[in-house]
């Protein structure tokens, strides 16, 4: 449930921010594709739409993502997403083959990029 919650969350924080963060903007582009992020035993599953450097979500598996990011299961998935050293979990989860990429690599690091415009700002001190 964790899981499913934090790809909804996911998907709302860049929805957001392709729409109020200029600099998310540009790193969405040009592009037009899907991906997905879901789980190896296709319990949990989400796909993300970026068009017109615009992104929206919705539940279940895409038709054909442009890659896919697939987890062992739903708790190892929010485990990696949410360590505290998110590089180094996915690469021992890819190396462990806990974590499967389909479809183009050069787009899972573009994501992976993405994800750190959508940290929360601190607040400033008065």
């Amino acid at each position: 449930m964790k899981f499913r919650f934090l790809l909804w969350m996911l998907g709302r924080l860049m929805s957001k921010a392709s729409r109020n963060n200029a600099e998310f903007q540009q790193q969405l582009g040009d592009k037009d594709l899907t991906f997905q992020l879901h789980t190896l035993d296709g319990k949990v599953a989400r796909h993300f739409t970026v068009k017109d450097q615009r992104i929206t979500s919705s539940s279940g598996p895409a038709t054909e993502p442009a890659f896919s990011l697939g987890f062992r299961d739903a708790a190892y998935g929010f485990e990696t997403m949410t360590a505290k050293n998110k590089q180094l979990a996915f690469m021992q989860g890819i190396q462990d083959k806990h974590i499967q990429i389909q479809g183009n690599p050069a787009l899972v690091m573009w994501f992976q990029g993405l994800t750190k415009y959508l940290k929360p700002k601190k607040a400033k001190k008065a």
